[in-house]
């Protein structure tokens, strides 16, 4: 009878562990996409040393970027019923359209350890800041020098197109193909380097950091005419100076390389090519002006959080609560700041991050946050595919077309979404 009900126990037992849920007796599985392009052989090696370190869970890494069509690729995840765990919003614009999917994370640990996180309009902090970015126009300051040219100076619109003119007529001396590598292709993938970045000057040059006042009454479908052309014959000079292989075909690896191989003088990128630059062995010294469209003086960068993760709320408890240690783990340990500074050449967006960047460009964004007077982001507040769909074919056609018609396209484009 003791033989009976010891085998009676065993298949109980047996029974038992099997009808235990995956998550006692496997690992949990989670996913991330994201999309800078940039950075991905660090993010992947990252993953691969967590995974290493946390035998529990398992975790893969997607990248989609370059000008691709990342908000596309994530409708088409969710489709096809493959939405990531953790996946990434560029601003209002992206949380307004996925909030449905965004997870609050106001209790994660991470949160306390930075003043960049993206908060609903609750106040839930949301938002995962991916790192402190930057940009300006950079520039070779080799080549500035050979020219006799002082980046000090270039504080206003009268000034930088004088500079650029006197390298133009220089080219052969200095063994250029063109002044600015500037792409703005749309089939290239460059269409968010013009229509997003350079632009955003229009929206948050010459004013305090949080003044958004420009961009609300662009929201309103009130255009600065005079601001707005201003900003489009700085815009134009940039166009008329660059190879225009680069300019109307290029790829983001074509307009890096033309910089990085001393072939252009001044650069429209953020600090992160600065990885890239690395690769292509681009040893020289570089640093950034502002984007001086209008002549009040200006040596502003344009600075914020690029970009935000989020966890994904519709995925199981399991994997939002190992997305969630994840995003703790990048933010506050030792390998999480090895992999966003050293590795990835970020400029960290947490307080306790004590590493420094090496790469020139973020170490201009360190200087120029220390001495402030910089300008915030505001395309991400954009509509779902009005920076690429809309505004970048109107950027993208400014390199064969006209300042007038620019300028009547832009306010167009933005009297249309005001009145939806």
């Amino acid at each position: 009878m003791r033989k009976l009900l010891s085998l009676a126990l065993v298949a109980v037992l047996a029974l038992s562990v099997l009808a235990l849920p995956a998550s006692a007796n496997e690992k949990v599985n989670f996913s991330v996409f994201q999309l800078k392009v940039e950075i991905d052989p660090m993010i992947q090696a990252f993953g691969k040393l967590y995974n290493e370190k946390h035998p529990d869970v398992n975790v893969t890494v997607e990248t989609l970027g370059g000008g691709a069509d990342y908000g596309g690729a994530l409708k088409a995840k969710l489709t096809a019923d493959q939405m990531p765990t953790i996946f990434m919003i560029e601003g209002q614009g992206g949380y307004d359209l996925w909030k449905d999917f965004i997870a609050d994370m106001s209790d994660a640990d991470w949160v306390k350890d930075t003043d960049l996180a993206f908060y609903d309009p609750d106040g839930k902090a949301v938002g995962f800041p991916i790192a402190m970015e930057g940009f300006g126009l950079g520039y070779n300051a080799e080549i500035l020098e050979k020219a006799g040219v002082d980046p000090a100076t270039l504080t206003t619109f009268s000034a930088t197109k004088a500079a650029i003119e006197k390298i133009a007529g220089m080219k052969e001396e200095l063994g250029l193909d063109a002044v600015v590598s500037v792409g703005t292709s749309v089939a290239g993938g460059l269409w968010w380097v013009t229509s997003q970045h350079v632009f955003n000057a229009f929206y948050a040059g010459y004013q305090e950091y949080n003044d958004s006042s420009v961009y609300d009454a662009l929201r309103r479908g009130e255009v600065d005419q005079e601001r707005l052309t201003a900003f489009a014959n700085y815009l134009k000079l940039l166009y008329d100076n660059a190879d225009p292989n680069v300019l109307e075909n290029g790829n983001y690896d074509a307009q890096v390389a033309a910089f990085a191989s001393g072939k252009a003088a001044f650069i429209t990128q953020g600090n992160w090519i600065d990885p890239n630059l690395a690769q292509l062995e681009a040893t020289f010294p570089m640093g950034y002006i502002s984007h001086n469209f209008l002549e009040e003086e200006s040596t502003g960068l344009y600075m914020a959080a690029p970009s935000w993760f989020v966890v994904n709320k519709q995925a199981s408890p399991e994997q939002q609560k190992a997305a969630i240690d994840f995003l703790n783990y990048m933010a506050l340990s030792e390998d999480g700041a090895n992999y966003m500074v050293a590795e990835a050449g970020m400029v960290p967006a947490f307080k306790s991050v004590k590493l420094q960047p090496e790469g020139p460009f973020s170490k201009a964004l360190v200087e120029a946050s220390a001495r402030g007077g910089n300008f915030n982001w505001y395309f991400g507040q954009n509509p779902d595919g009005f920076n690429q769909g809309t505004l970048g074919p109107i950027f993208e056609l400014l390199a064969t077309g006209t300042v007038e018609d620019f300028v009547a396209d832009v306010t167009a484009a933005f009297q249309e979404i005001a009145n939806k």
